[in-house]
């Protein structure tokens, strides 16, 4: 029988935020960690493929005792601390090209991959075929209709243009409507969540504006209240700029 993986209680998962400045530049990246514990169901069987997971060790937070591959394209992170602790390892390979057995995995986590990938179909096939029956895939990825950076037009002057991050964040498109997702995964999604509402976004377009660091940290002091009411105000089912899902592959055949 396979072991029950448990989810990280959320104050632990949350306190555990690998950006930089967890309530500054990171703010938004705990929000995205909320959206996840939100959609993650607990697992029947431990191992885990994250592809994609680069230098943040998210999906072992998430689940602390199960054993995580790290699927990268990238060979140099592999000296990252969480890809030497205990209970995960690094893989080199591509997301369009998993070099795993049919339904090796219990889940798959793809947290802000789908939106680089040129073939991305072919991404989520294979997220599918790796991963194991009654097993999930848990994806975050930005909201096309509601993603915009910056999101506010008086911060414009103090941010880099849209296009320009896109591009050295190594898009291939801005992002996806829900139902676009559910056509990838061939079915209707069991949980979806968002993040970064319109408070939140105000913090976002801070963490990734030209400011120095000082005159960064000095603004998310400023916005404080606005982000504390975006953080409060953001529920289960409430709109936002960026999308988590959770996608059960079928226990048995469709």
């Amino acid at each position: 029988m396979s072991a029950m993986v448990a989810r990280a209680p959320l104050h632990l998962f949350l306190a555990g935020n690998p950006f930089r400045g967890a309530l500054t530049d990171g703010l938004f990246f705990r929000d995205k960690m909320r959206a996840i514990h939100r959609v993650a169901p607990d697992l029947t069987g431990s191992q885990i493929l994250e592809i994609g997971g680069g230098r943040s060790g998210l999906t072992k937070l998430l689940y602390p005792d199960a054993e995580v591959v790290n699927l990268d394209a990238d060979p140099g992170v592999a000296d990252a601390a969480c890809n030497l602790q205990a209970g995960q390892r690094l893989v080199t390979g591509s997301a369009t090209a998993l070099p795993f057995e049919d339904e090796s995995f219990a889940c798959v986590t793809m947290f802000d991959i789908l939106e680089h990938v040129e073939d991305d179909a072919l991404a989520a096939s294979e997220a599918m075929r790796v991963v194991r029956r009654d097993g999930v895939i848990i994806v975050t990825t930005p909201s096309r209709e509601r993603w915009r950076y910056p999101h506010y037009r008086f911060m414009r002057p103090l941010c880099p243009p849209e296009e320009r991050l896109l591009r050295e964040w190594g898009h291939v498109r801005r992002g996806y409507r829900q139902e676009e997702l559910d056509a990838l995964f061939g079915r209707a999604a069991e949980a979806t969540g968002s993040f970064v509402n319109s408070g939140l976004a105000l913090s976002h377009d801070i963490a990734f504006s030209k400011l120095p660091r000082p005159l960064r940290f000095a603004a998310h002091v400023l916005a404080a209240p606005v982000s504390l009411a975006g953080w409060l105000a953001n529920r289960p089912g409430s709109p936002g700029a960026e999308i988590a899902a959770t996608w059960r592959k079928p226990g048995s055949p469709d």
